[in-house]
């Protein structure tokens, strides 16, 4: 996209960077400490930073090296990063502002903990997968009831159980009305009784359906405690054990306390069963671990009225999302959007602007401010002179800082900047769609609250690049693919070749084939790029050079005056220019390079060049050469620049080889679209091209050797053949004709009918004489045995047709197949018998 607008001569910014991940970070800077036998808390919280600072500078680059490996054309000078002081002013200034219009709160609701990292991570980050578990199922005994009178739950975390608030069933449940509004005795908790409730969100058919309602430990529970005013009980810590809520079982893991729980439970009597049971569990995108749900104390952002305005941008058609599918699922997400939890108990990242004032409650009083003394200020102004303050420890989620990205690297909140000015808001946003939520909807929203406007007008989304068996890539598989790997063995514009070619939204399986396919288009540009420099001619042949750069070929008339191969080549790259132009303003990358493929490779390769070598090599007048030249030199280098955006390396090599380029490739001007082209020559052509096939087919047919040259009686009528025999000397080259013995007729030769005979078209066809091709005694013989073995394999196929024992008791597919075999071999010997009789007419006639 860069490299194809800046070439129509759009003012044209890419603005590289890379975000602080901090969850991922933290993780790997933790797990490296740890191999060491340190913990963060050991170093202490600026110690830890500067420790993942120097981690940063250390492996920082590599994404930044594999970009610029990779050829994106960036401008590296404006290149930026989350934790920079511009950036960071940035997110201060947005945290501000949110909080100042009330968007920002703080409150304690169930978030997903991460215990290891020991932070609430966003929904978006929880992965569920199937996995083998358990489903215990427990007796509560009804309390005041006798020993019959218990209701058994089915749990997967029975560890959850001292959090119970409340059981509940299904209202229309026969078998446990009887029980509703009475009390029942969690297990294990020295007899602590909660409310048997009815609730028609129970389902019956699950497990047991009896329901225990752990508000403190399930999203569902909570959501239904807060709608029926039930109370919230934690029984876990931050690191995933049991608290003093849990009695005995307090300091437990939480899987060691699932072990002995039911231990104790099958002691007691009140363990009924235990099976296996497919459970969703919820692991961190980041570390792996299994998520818990815990009630904390977080900071939010209200997301609805951003929401809002992010959902009208697409309605109203201010923001386009290629591919168009994806709408759906954009506005689903932001019309059931819940607010964003966006502090993270982490140290690397960038630390919430609040402050709490010592001595006071946290909740209750705290200052914003756009800086430590600011606070101090603010606090003192309202609390007196000798108020101490002290930071939130929490950072914000890397995504907040992420989302301000589209301004805030242009100088935001300072609109003034001319970058600012100039840049913004922006046109093109091209990322995975397996961030649409995380990314770009932050962005929208993010760029319409702070700017007034959408960040940009497109979002292109890719697809994901898989193995070739279309697995995602992960460590644990060992299939990732390290792009540095790839270029070293195939080449930066194989690589990008073949991604290129995916279609938008569609993940992509890197095949090694493909790679090797592209390679190979690489190589053949590269060899094409020889040809055509080793046949123009020295850069200090001025008047050869003047009269080359002379043709034009930008008017009709000009064409008129080629002969067909140029003004065919011509013609379709015309074509090709117009076609693959509204392509990239299409934005279908994938049709493009096919596009220029075929026509590199099929056209321009295969039959122009080869042409061009009638002219060059055979041609005595040195004005025919001059025009080859010009024609090959003006293809190949519009080829150069369609290709450009797709192969930026090997196409600025062969294009700053070519003589008298004043400018490098990369900013070239695009070709003009709307040129001439002759659709008449382009059919001409195409009849030459279709009479060379015929004759290149009945040479392989024949086992001609290549070097072998044959004679040919072409008959056409004469509008055909005034053009045809004007292209003699390539027809021969291409053909493999003897020059001297290519005769053009308007009626089959004296020798017909031992000839092969070819129809190439409408109007025009072929005599390729057989004792110019073949040794025809040989070949009757060949052709004899190859004969006397079908009709041998003939005959036994019509045998075991013509028996009612095979015709009946086989099955159908394997009789059918019998019978396609048979007609098959049938047309062969046909076919065979033909052609013998043709050769022993040759034979008699000889």
């Amino acid at each position: 996209m860069v490299r194809y607008h800046r070439m129509k001569g759009r003012p044209t910014l890419w603005l590289p960077g890379t975000d602080h991940a901090g969850i991922a970070t933290q993780l790997v800077v933790e797990k490296m400490l740890a191999s060491e036998g340190i913990k963060r808390v050991e170093l202490g919280r600026d110690e830890f930073v500067n420790r993942v600072w120097e981690w940063k500078e250390k492996y920082g680059g590599t994404i930044t090296n594999q970009i610029k490996r990779l050829g994106a054309s960036c401008d590296w000078n404006r290149e930026h990063f989350t934790l920079d002081e511009q950036l960071s002013r940035a997110v201060i200034e947005a945290f501000v502002r949110l909080h100042e219009k009330g968007l920002i709160y703080q409150g304690s609701y169930m978030v997903n903990w991460s215990p290891s990292l020991q932070t609430a991570v966003s929904d978006l980050e929880v992965e569920y997968h199937e996995e083998s578990g358990t489903l215990y199922y427990i007796k509560y005994r009804v309390a005041g009831g006798s020993k019959s009178d218990y209701l058994t739950i089915a749990t997967t975390r029975p560890e959850t159980l001292f959090g119970d608030v409340a059981i509940a069933v299904h209202p229309e449940d026969d078998r446990y009305s009887k029980y509703i509004n009475r009390m029942a005795i969690v297990p294990l908790t020295y007899g602590r009784h909660v409310p048997i409730i009815s609730d028609k969100h129970v389902d019956k058919d699950f497990g047991t359906g009896v329901l225990k309602i752990s508000p403190g430990h399930d999203h569902n529970d909570y959501n239904l405690a807060r709608k029926l005013g039930l109370p919230i009980l934690n029984v876990m810590n931050k690191d995933a054990t049991l608290n003093k809520v849990a009695g005995l079982y307090c300091g437990l893991d939480r899987f060691e306390a699932r072990k002995k729980l039911w231990a104790d439970l099958e002691e007691t009597g009140l363990a009924v069963k235990k099976e296996p049971h497919t459970l969703r569990v919820p692991r961190s995108q980041r570390g792996g671990e299994v998520i818990e749900p815990l009630v904390s104390k977080q900071w939010f952002v209200t997301m609805e009225p951003l929401a809002e305005k992010a959902l009208r941008a697409v309605e109203k058609g201010d923001l386009k999302i290629i591919p168009e599918r994806f709408e759906k699922i954009y506005n689903h997400w932001l019309s059931n959007i819940k607010d964003w939890c966006i502090s993270r108990q982490l140290w690397w990242g960038h630390r919430i602007p609040v402050w709490y004032i010592v001595g006071k409650d946290c909740e209750e009083e705290y200052i914003v401010a756009r800086s430590e003394d600011e606070a101090l200020r603010k606090a003192q102004k309202k609390y007196g002179r000798d108020t101490k303050i002290y930071q939130d420890p929490d950072v914000l989620d890397t995504w907040f800082s992420s989302a301000l990205w589209p301004f805030s690297t242009l100088g935001w909140p300072d609109e003034s900047i001319e970058d600012f000015k100039r840049f913004y808001p922006t046109t093109m946003l091209e990322t995975g769609h397996d961030i649409l939520f995380f990314w770009v909807a932050r962005m929208v929203m993010m760029g319409i609250e702070f700017t007034g406007t959408v960040p940009f007008k497109y979002v292109y989304l890719h697809g994901l690049i898989r193995d070739s068996q279309g697995r995602k890539m992960s460590k644990t598989l060992g299939n990732v693919i390290d792009p540095l790997d790839t270029i070293k063995e195939y080449g930066t514009d194989a690589l990008r070749f073949t991604i290129a070619l995916g279609t938008a939204g569609q993940d992509l399986n890197l095949s090694t084939e493909r790679l090797t396919s592209n390679k190979a288009f690489t190589n053949k540009l590269w060899n094409a790029g020889k040809f055509v420099l080793q046949n123009l001619p020295s850069q200090n042949d001025a008047s050869a050079w003047e009269n080359i750069l002379s043709y034009k070929f930008d008017k009709v008339e000009l064409l008129d005056k080629l002969p067909l191969p140029e003004c065919w080549v011509i013609s379709k790259l015309h074509l090709l220019i117009d076609t693959v132009t509204a392509s990239y303003d299409k934005f279908f990358f994938g049709d493009v390079g096919r596009e220029t493929y075929e026509f590199f490779w099929g056209d321009f390769a295969d039959w122009y060049i080869e042409a061009s070598k009638a002219r060059l090599y055979h041609s005595s007048g040195d004005s025919v050469a001059s025009v080859t030249q010009a024609v090959l030199l003006y293809v190949f280098e519009n080829i150069l620049k369609l290709l450009h955006p797709f192969m930026p390396f090997v196409t600025e090599e062969l294009w700053q080889a070519l003589p008298y380029r004043k400018e490098a490739l990369i900013i070239s001007p695009w070709p003009l679209t709307s040129l001439p082209r002759k659709s008449n020559s382009i059919k001409k052509f195409e009849n030459l091209q279709a009479l060379t096939r015929a004759i290149r087919n009945a040479r392989a047919e024949y086992s001609v050797e290549p070097v072998k040259r044959i004679s040919a009686s072409i008959v056409a009528n004469e509008e055909v053949t005034e053009y045809i025999v004007k292209e003699k000397e390539v027809l021969a080259l291409l053909s493999r004709l003897d020059l001297q013995n290519i005769h053009f007729t308007d009626s089959p030769p004296g020798n017909a009918d031992q000839s092969v005979h070819l129809v190439a078209g409408e109007g025009l066809e072929a005599y390729l004489p057989l004792a110019d091709m073949i040794d025809i005694t040989a070949e009757i013989q060949r052709l004899s045995k190859r004969l006397s073995k079908m009709q041998t394999e003939y005959d036994g196929l019509k045998a075991r047709l013509s028996s009612p024992k095979f015709v009946e008791k086989a099955p159908e597919d394997i009789v059918r197949g019998v019978q396609e075999k048979a007609a098959e071999t049938e047309e062969k010997i046909t076919l065979t018998k033909n052609r013998l009789a043709l050769l022993q007419s040759t034979v008699v006639v000889t």
